[in-house]
């Protein structure tokens, strides 16, 4: 048994992610690590005065407050929230089609950023820390932007759409940064934070 292998096998921690994405939950699988999945519905409103990766991280903060059950030392409950930052103001799930193609000709031609908070907790620590990328969309056209809302339905997705989806194959020109935090866990940083733990 190599290094790696002997670190997720033997990992002393139930983790458990407060997480109703399944982009999270796959990337976590993706990871090596076993996980129980307890999904939170949390309201994910903030203080006005936040600003950029403020934002995520003081919403992941606040899923795992919401957590019901009183975690054990041995548990570690992660939550994750992922926001799109562009002239200045947050973009989350857009409520419908109207509000999703106006993030999306906001967007188009230009850049913007993609911060995940990420916070981590056990019964006696806590700690949280974040990602950004640079994503960088051609000019989109608007029919391109009308069949990708109507047949991918973004609406779980900040910005109004997933990196991973039609549109990310063919509306993005490059990604500076990780293309799985885009997707909403910056799965490199996690990996490192848990072995931290």
């Amino acid at each position: 048994m190599n290094h790696v292998e002997q670190i997720l096998k033997e990992f002393p921690y139930q983790l458990i992610l407060g997480s109703n994405s399944p982009r999270r939950q796959e990337l976590l699988k993706s990871l090596g690590f076993d996980f129980l999945n307890k999904p939170l519905n949390v309201d994910e409103s903030f203080p006005v005065d936040l600003q950029a990766e403020e934002i995520p991280l003081y919403l992941a903060e606040k899923k795992a407050d919401a957590y019901d059950e009183e975690l054990k030392d041995t548990e570690i409950l992660i939550t994750a929230d992922t926001i799109v930052w562009c002239d200045g103001k947050a973009f989350n799930k857009p409520a419908n089609f109207v509000e999703g193609k106006k993030m999306l000709e906001t967007l188009s031609g230009r850049m913007h950023e993609v911060f995940t908070g990420v916070c981590l907790k056990s019964g006696n620590k806590q700690t949280t820390f974040y990602d950004v990328s640079k994503v960088y969309f051609k000019k989109l056209k608007a029919e391109e932007i009308e069949y990708y809302l109507t047949n991918y339905s973004p609406y779980d997705k900040a910005g109004g759409y997933g990196v991973q989806d039609w549109i990310g194959y063919i509306g993005i020109d490059k990604i500076e940064g990780s293309f799985y935090n885009v997707m909403g866990l910056p799965v490199k940083e996690l990996y490192e934070e848990l072995i931290k733990f």
